[in-house]
């Protein structure tokens, strides 16, 4: 078991007013972690005072549904960056028993209003609806885990063909989420610098907010004591601009969402300049300014963007010491896929052969 520190809002504080804390339990593969997923943990610890979340090894995931994307080592911090996560539990069992609720004090498990279902078509969460102990969270429109493949499919094939936005492409490559100002409140800290806070700006696209991300923050905050961490999000087409392709992957108010739900980050500017200049250094009192191991594509002058906090002498290289990349994280996310959609058709085929044959063996009775 892992356990994080305080986790960021919700519930009744733990313990409080004299009444035992509500331990809630939550479990998946969370393979590819996005908001959907960050919004459904921060909707189950608003149920209680203590979140545990189990994540399945790679083998319990391999055996219900193919090989993950992500080694287990990778998801398990990839939740425990989740600021609504207190606790993860390594290695839960892909079926939800009582017998699991109980080994952690759990009072009842929460999951999405959708169906999950066993390799032999069993309800994952049956035990617990039929004894009173499960609970349901609405999950997030407009994002799921096929939908961001297929915007990625879409990189590999758009730049190549012709299909329009008239065009009957199965990928449409079109966020359907909607923000709204009540989302940013439920994911902000909405905590102000404190005095003898560091507070210390970071920029970035932080597209398809993932694992690399997450160990340079962690790096980042471990500079200071007391760190308030700033992170600068650059507008679509400002990315597009230094990405090229169809980069990003997840528009604006997206990544505002997948990097709130970091439990390094108290901030976030949402469309910020490219240039990193002194009225933004001054408006936020900013003490340093990093950036990781990454190429710094110039602006559209030529000039370098961390000039200012050059000249300062507040800039600062951190090595998060992770090779993940948002390129690398697509293809590998497109290589899973295409062999996952492999095996399913192999698998149709097998099915196909045997009926034809037990067809054939019937015709040849009459």
């Amino acid at each position: 078991m892992l356990r994080n520190g305080a986790a960021g809002g919700g519930g009744a504080a733990a313990g409080g007013g004299g009444h035992r804390p509500v331990r809630v339990w939550c479990d998946g593969c969370y393979d590819m972690v996005h908001y959907g997923h960050s919004n459904q943990l921060r909707q189950a610890r608003a149920m209680g005072d203590y979140l545990i979340v189990g994540v399945h090894t790679d083998e319990e995931i391999a055996k219900h549904k193919g090989p993950p994307v992500f080694t287990q080592e990778e998801r398990y911090k990839m939740v425990q960056a989740i600021k609504w996560v207190d606790e993860i539990a390594p290695g839960a069992p892909y079926v939800t028993t009582l017998e699991t609720l109980d080994k952690y004090s759990c009072d009842f498990c929460v999951h999405g209003d959708d169906i999950t279902l066993t390799i032999d078509g069993k309800d994952t969460y049956e035990e617990v609806k039929t004894s009173g102990r499960y609970r349901e969270c609405k999950r997030t429109q407009g994002v799921s885990t096929t939908d961001l493949v297929g915007r990625m499919l879409l990189m590999t094939k758009a730049h190549h063909s012709n299909i329009g936005p008239k065009g009957h492409s199965p990928w449409t490559g079109v966020s359907q989420f909607l923000q709204t100002s009540q989302k940013i409140i439920q994911f902000a800290s909405g905590k102000e610098p404190e005095p003898g806070d560091t507070i210390i700006y970071v920029a970035g696209a932080f597209d398809l907010f993932h694992v690399g991300h997450v160990d340079f923050l962690e790096k980042v905050h471990r500079l200071a004591e007391k760190p308030y961490i700033i992170v600068g999000l650059h507008f679509d087409q400002e990315v597009n601009r230094y990405k090229g392709k169809n980069y990003p992957i997840m528009n604006i108010h997206e990544r505002t969402l997948s990097v709130l739900a970091c439990r390094y980050v108290s901030e976030v500017v949402i469309g910020a300049p490219y240039a990193v200049t002194a009225d933004l250094l001054d408006h936020f009192r900013v003490t340093l300014v990093c950036h990781g191991m990454t190429e710094v594509v110039p602006d559209k002058d030529g000039s370098d963007p961390y000039e200012e906090p050059k000249r300062r002498g507040i800039f600062q290289l951190v090595d998060s010491g992770s090779n993940l990349t948002t390129d690398l994280i697509v293809q590998r996310i497109i290589k899973n896929r295409l062999e996952f959609e492999a095996r399913n058709q192999k698998k149709e085929a097998k099915e196909l052969a045997v009926l034809e044959a037990m067809r054939r063996l019937e015709e040849e009775k009459h």
